[in-house]
């Protein structure tokens, strides 16, 4: 064993170092974990518990299991992870450092620490929901963010777009795909159309702009029938979709970013290569945490390929053939 490597060992005898620490349990974390896990790698999977899609009724477009629940899909990942070593850890990650390019540390909020050669970030984004009385109740069964994943099932449906400026407009043009009877709501925030192709395109499909702030969410259950306004309007509706914003779960990833100056696009994301590294080596990222569609049968696709890369930067270069040259 090389001197630095050992005198390292003898520093901190007792920490198990795993091969890959995955921070996230999603579709992302949880595929790149089963695929590693195949590999006979050393993983631990670290999960908070509370993903973005928690309400959600059903992961849609999801290969050969269509509307399957969120929690369903995560709990058979989650023992597939299990039936192949990996560990599951249920707790919030909040810190994490580099002791080297093969020695990473994640900490946990209840003050336990894990040590890995490799790390992949599956933690995912957040949405902004609007502050508005009764949404929490239809999250998921009549409110949604994501037109690809949920316009199928808004055909022909009232559909209000609650949001401002050109992600409203944005969202708004992209279910007329699936519905023609959609009105934007601004919920008392300017209207934000500064540019004059936005209220050209929204004239010309028939789609109104109100301003009015919207007092309440009138529902049967999980089920809106309607939408109240301050000053006492009522707007039927069937469907409501909000484009407010999102941003990248990362409390945990910006105690990196304090080390690791993560490359990102002007969203936020965690820019990666093809493969899934990122901008610092050695560390991956998967997932709604990086550029492109927000959907999960992409995230887990892109957790397979980091998977595979992960493994690819394990192996010995005495196993490896040397690249030919042209």
């Amino acid at each position: 064993m090389p001197w630095l490597a050992r005198m390292k060992q003898l520093a901190n005898p007792h920490h198990d170092l795993f091969d890959v620490l995955v921070v996230g349990g999603g579709p992302a974390g949880l595929t790149a974990a089963i695929w590693l896990g195949r590999y006979l790698r050393r993983v631990v999977v670290i999960d908070s518990g509370d993903p973005r899609n928690w309400e959600t009724y059903g992961v849609n477009g999801f290969l050969g299991l269509p509307g399957i629940r969120p929690a369903e899909l995560r709990a058979r990942g989650r023992q597939e992870c299990r039936e192949l070593g990996v560990q599951l850890v249920d707790a919030v990650a909040d810190n994490g450092h580099r002791i080297d390019d093969d020695h990473f540390v994640v900490s946990t909020e209840d003050g336990r620490e894990f040590h890995g050669k490799r790390l992949l970030l599956a933690i995912g984004i957040r949405d902004i929901w609007p502050q508005i009385p009764g949404l929490d109740h239809i999250y998921g069964a009549s409110a949604h963010v994501c037109p690809d994943c949920d316009g199928y099932q808004a055909q022909g449906r009232k559909v209000v777009v609650v949001g401002s400026g050109r992600k409203a407009v944005g969202l708004a043009l992209n279910l007329t795909t699936w519905t023609n009877d959609l009105i934007i709501c601004t919920n008392g925030e300017p209207p934000d159309l500064d540019r004059s192709e936005y209220c050209d395109k929204l004239d010309a499909l028939n789609i109104p702009v109100l301003t009015e702030r919207i007092s309440r969410i009138d529902h049967h259950g999980s089920t809106i029938y309607s939408i109240e306004f301050e000053d006492g309007m009522c707007l039927d509706a069937d469907k409501l979709f909000f484009a407010i914003g999102q941003q990248p779960a990362d409390a945990f990833c910006t105690g990196l970013c304090s080390l690791f100056p993560f490359e990102r696009d002007e969203e936020g994301s965690i820019v990666t290569d093809r493969h899934g590294h990122t901008s610092v080596l050695n560390v991956f990222a998967a997932g709604d945490i990086t550029p492109g569609p927000q959907l999960a049968i992409k995230a887990a696709a892109e957790g397979a390929v980091a998977a595979l890369s992960i493994h690819k930067s394990l192996v010995p270069e005495s196993r490896k053939l040397t690249k030919l040259t042209t």
